[in-house]
């Protein structure tokens, strides 16, 4: 594992653990040798970590279409920075540059980009870990949610395990280096594979 992809709110929300988490995560990213792919802001959570990783001497990757230049206020010094042309294009990107995904808290886009990672893992297009950083219980609902659909039968058991949660940047890091993926099951019960 040598990137990690970070999804993370454009804004720093409303509790400062969030901000202490962004921030231990991005020591923990520097100490372990990882560089940071992220959104490219210098705004919310997104600039936290990735103003953290570069004052600790570490290397940083910012992708973001230009229709949001303006709204999310692109960082003007990072290692690499890629524009592209929308979000499809940016999250294909930041797929194509990371071995690992983490979400930190966010609102609707950090849903979204964390839910295709684990989707797209699931459906076997990557190998690769994807988590949930759990600040202060922010993804608790969601995780429960997770095991109301397992209960509810749309997805098999194991598939959990597509998606690693954990409170401690450290040991989220560990998990993440020594996932393996859930063995295969047929995820459609109406079909004979």
């Amino acid at each position: 594992m040598k990137r990690v992809c970070v999804f993370a709110g454009s804004n720093t929300g409303s509790k400062p653990e969030y901000k202490e988490a962004a921030i231990k995560l991005g020591r923990e990213l520097v100490k372990n040798k990882l560089e940071l792919v992220y959104g490219g802001s210098k705004i919310g959570l997104m600039g936290v970590i990735a103003n953290t990783v570069l004052d600790l001497g570490g290397r940083v990757t910012g992708v973001m279409p230009t229709n949001l230049f303006r709204g999310e206020v692109v960082h003007q010094h990072l290692t690499n920075f890629y524009e592209v042309k929308d979000m499809h294009e940016r999250k294909a990107k930041m797929g194509e540059l990371s071995d690992a995904f983490i979400a930190l808290p966010g609102g609707y886009g950090t849903f979204e980009e964390i839910f295709e990672a684990v989707s797209w893992g699931q459906l076997g297009i990557h190998q690769k870990p994807v988590a949930l950083l759990n600040v202060e219980g922010y993804y608790s609902l969601l995780i429960q949610m997770i095991e109301n659909a397992v209960e509810g039968g749309f997805m098999p058991e194991n598939h959990k395990e597509f998606l690693i949660y954990e409170s401690n940047p450290s040991i989220l890091l560990e998990r993440l280096r020594s996932y393996k993926p859930p063995l295969k099951t047929n995820k459609w019960k109406e079909l004979d594979l």
